[in-house]
């Protein structure tokens, strides 16, 4: 095959996630990050780098956002959001950060395979994305000709990619306004 076959089964099987993600659930994380003081983001791995993506987009939008494990992030307080990345939903590192984050009285959304997992099941919010990946012990509702998980990581990319477009209608911003604050020691 060549890379444009491939890239028409990738979008048929981004086609097959993205859609059927929880729109309800989608609009009370997109709540969450609206009333929190500061958002922090976390994920292991590829998922690591998406979350970091996100992050970046919040800070352009003029919301204090931070990546877990930096070392310029500060401790996260009682109104607080923590936003995790796992498809599994068990990574251990994973797991004592929303286990730290809930002593605390912090939120949590979950962006995951498993809406059973230990995170989960201290999420405020859980936004499943049905995909398949060897680090889940939910297999998702498609299968893929991808490599390891990435449908997931791809279809949470995409899906936070749309949460921020939801939160720029919700705040009246538009990408000019967002530029603004893009880096400039580059």
């Amino acid at each position: 095959m060549n890379n444009q076959e491939y890239a028409k089964i990738i979008l048929n099987e981004l086609n097959q996630t993205i859609p059927h993600i929880d729109v309800d659930k989608a609009e009370q994380m997109k709540q969450l990050i609206l009333q929190a003081d500061e958002i922090f983001c976390a994920g292991a791995g590829r998922s690591g780098f998406q979350v970091k993506g996100f992050a970046m987009r919040l800070m352009h939008m003029g919301l204090k956002s931070y990546v877990v494990g930096e070392t310029c992030t500060p401790n996260i307080g009682k109104d607080g959001l923590l936003v995790i990345c796992s498809g599994s939903g068990s990574t251990k590192s994973l797991v004592c950060h929303a286990q730290k984050a809930k002593e605390i009285g912090a939120k949590i959304a979950l962006i995951t395979i498993d809406p059973d997992s230990p995170i989960a099941q201290m999420a405020d919010v859980v936004i499943e994305i049905s995909a398949p990946s060897p680090k889940s012990a939910k297999a998702g509702a498609i299968t893929s000709i991808q490599p390891m998980g990435s449908l997931f990581e791809q279809s949470e990319g995409l899906f936070m990619d749309c949460m921020i477009m939801m939160l720029m209608e919700a705040k009246h911003m538009d990408s000019d306004t967002m530029f603004g604050r893009h880096a400039n020691l580059e």
